[in-house]
Formats: structure tokens, sequence, C-alpha cells
């Protein structure tokens, strides 16, 4: 008998030019949409979140609290998904923040609601950490941990990226008003929503 055409197929590799065209595509969608944040004063989640609340409440520099906050979570990845997942978050950060540094030069937005920009800009976010995910990379931080506990423990990585997310956007209430906070809420549920809908164990083949 003729073999079933509904047999499932094995994983294709992905070759060096698509991890390239991932890592600067998730970088973009997640640059634009951290700046379509920035542009109404939206919170972010995750470690940059956690380095902002910082350096709201106690003074502490943006730059080394987010650098600091990170180590833990590199050393995660080195240690527990390897090495090439480690360089290929380094590459995706580092084009996130040139990106995200560029963008006032060459985007602009005349008019933007807050209550858009949650959505919007948290569902390109959401996209493009779903491009690197399937690549085996991550914009570091909770990104990492997200990817870990899928990997190696089955849970949900958009659900701890929104859980994790939500948490720190919310403990924002004692420096932040209270609309802004519940803006950046939806858009953190707007990432961890779409992460979880579409990065699910066994739904994609490509490694």
């Amino acid at each position: 008998m003729a073999a079933s055409s509904s047999a499932p197929h094995p994983p294709v590799a992905h070759s060096r030019l698509d991890d390239a065209h991932a890592l600067i595509a998730g970088s973009l969608f997640v640059a634009l949409g951290m700046t379509m944040f920035a542009h109404v004063g939206l919170l972010t989640g995750g470690v940059a979140g956690v380095a902002y609340l910082l350096r709201y409440a106690f003074g502490v520099d943006l730059s080394l609290a987010f650098f600091v906050l990170n180590l833990p979570f590199y050393w995660l990845a080195w240690r527990q998904l390897g090495g090439e997942f480690t360089l290929k978050s380094f590459i995706a950060v580092a084009l996130v923040s040139a990106f995200t540094a560029a963008a006032p030069r060459f985007v602009r937005f005349e008019l933007l609601d807050p209550w858009v920009a949650s959505v919007v800009g948290g569902l390109l976010i959401g996209f493009g950490l779903l491009a690197l995910l399937r690549h085996r990379a991550s914009v570091g931080g909770v990104n990492i941990l997200a990817q870990f506990l899928q990997q190696k423990r089955g849970f949900s990585a958009g659900k701890v990226q929104m859980s994790v997310d939500v948490c720190v956007v919310l403990a924002a209430l004692a420096t932040v008003s209270p609309e802004r906070v519940l803006q950046s809420a939806v858009g953190a549920v707007a990432i961890g929503a779409f992460l979880t809908l579409n990065h699910r164990p066994g739904r994609y083949l490509g490694v």
C-alpha cells in the first residue's frame, strides 16, 4: 500500500540565510513596536521594564541596571540552550538596539492613539519575537527564560512572557498614571497572546 500523503514530514533545517533573514526581520518588527510604545509613553515589560522601575524608584543608571539584570539570563541561555542560541540572541539585541536608536530619523507618527499603539505595537513585538524564537534567538531577559521553560519544562512561552510583562507593568502604578499602566498592560497581553497562539511545542517543524 502506498504511503499516506498525510504522513508528517520531517523537520526542515534552517539555512544561514534563513536565520539572517529572520534575525533582521524579527528585530525590525520588535523595534517598530517599541518605537510605537515609546512615542505614546507606554511601558515595556521584562528586564527592560524592571530597569526602568529601578531608575524611577532609586535613581539607578538605566544601562547599568539593564546589563546586570540580563547577566543571569545569558548564563542560563549558554548553559541550557547552547552557544548558538546565546550568540543569535546577542545579535538580535544589538539589532533591536540599533534599529530603535535609528527609528526617529526614519519613522514619525503625526497621530497615534495610545490604545491603538498598545494593540498594534504589541502585535508587532509579538510577531518579531515569534520570528526570532523559531530561529533559536531571543531579545534577552525574560524571552530567554520563556524559551527555556517551553523547551525544557513544557510551559507556554507566550504565557510566561505575558505573566511577567503584566506583573512588571502593574508594578509601575506607583510612578505612572493608571491609564498609561492599563494601556501598557494591554500591550503586554497582546504580545503574550500572540506568542501563546503561535509558539506552541510541536506546531512548528523548522529547526
